[in-house]
C-alpha cells in the first residue's frame, strides 16, 4: 500500500540504492549557535512544530521539542488494528530495533505515529508496543484528530483512508539536517546501514 507523497525544494536529500530522499524544507538545515538567537525558533522548530500529541504512556509530547529535536529518529506510519502491511512492517521496526541493541534510546528513537488516531488511544497503543517488545526508545504517537492529521501532512504523510498509508520510514538527523527514506519492508539489515549513515553524519561547517 504505496502512495506518491509530493517532494518540494527541501532539506539536504539522499539516496541508497532502495531509499528515496525525504522532502524538508531547506531552512531546515541546522544553523551553528552565532548564526540564531536564543530567543528565535529554528527553522525546524519553525517548520514542525510543536503540536500535541500523546505517548503510549498517555504523556503530552511537543512534536519537535521532545520528539525531534537535537535527535535522530526513524518514523514510520501505522493502525493498530491493520492486519495488511503493518504487521510485518512493524515486525521488521522490532527486528531493528533487535539489531541495534542499545543504541535505540541513545543514539537513534523510533517514533511511531498512527494515521487512526480515533481508535488508537494510548491504552490500545500500550498494548500494541507490548505485543512488539518496543523498548523505552520507541515512542508509539496518538492525540486528537486535528493534531495528528497537522503532523501527518508536515510529514507528507497525511492519508484519507487509513489503509492508504505508506510503507515508508523516514530517517532524520535533526542536528545535521539530514534526512533520508526507506522502504519499510526491505531487508532488515539494508535498512540499519541507512540508519547507521543517518546517525553517522556530520555537521557540515558553515563557510567563514
Amino acid at each position: 500500500m504505496k502512495r506518491a507523497t509530493t517532494a518540494s525544494k527541501y532539506v539536504r536529500m539522499a539516496a541508497i540504492a532502495l531509499f528515496a530522499a525525504a522532502s524538508f524544507p531547506p531552512s531546515l538545515r541546522a544553523q551553528t549557535p552565532a548564526a540564531k538567537t536564543a530567543q528565535e525558533p529554528s527553522p525546524a522548530e519553525k517548520y514542525f512544530t510543536n503540536t500535541e500529541l500523546i505517548n503510549q504512556d498517555g504523556r503530552t509530547v511537543r512534536f519537535y521539542n521532545d520528539v525531534l529535536k537535537g535527535k535522530v529518529v526513524v518514523l514510520d506510519f501505522f493502525f493498530s488494528t491493520c492486519q495488511a502491511s503493518c504487521v510485518p512492517m512493524n515486525r521488521k521496526f522490532a527486528k531493528v530495533q533487535e539489531l541495534l541493541g542499545n543504541r535505540v534510546g541513545k543514539d537513534v528513537f523510533f517514533v511511531s505515529v498512527t494515521v487512526d488516531p480515533g481508535m488508537d488511544t494510548p491504552a490500545q497503543l500500550k498494548k500494541y508496543a507490548a505485543s512488539l517488545h518496543a523498548g523505552p526508545g520507541w515512542l508509539l504517537l496518538t492525540g486528537q484528530r486535528v493534531n495528528v492529521d497537522f503532523i501527518l501532512n508536515k510529514l507528507g504523510q497525511y492519508v484519507t483512508d487509513k489503509n492508504n498509508h505508506t510503507n515508508i520510514w523516514i530517517i532524520g538527523n535533526e542536528s545535521t539536517g539530514l534526512w533520508k527514506k526507506a522502504f519499510g519492508l526491505g531487508k532488515a539489515e539494508d535498512l540499519v546501514k541507512v540508519i547507521e549513515s543517518v546517525i553517522d553524519d556530520k555537521r557540515t561547517p558553515t563557510p567563514q
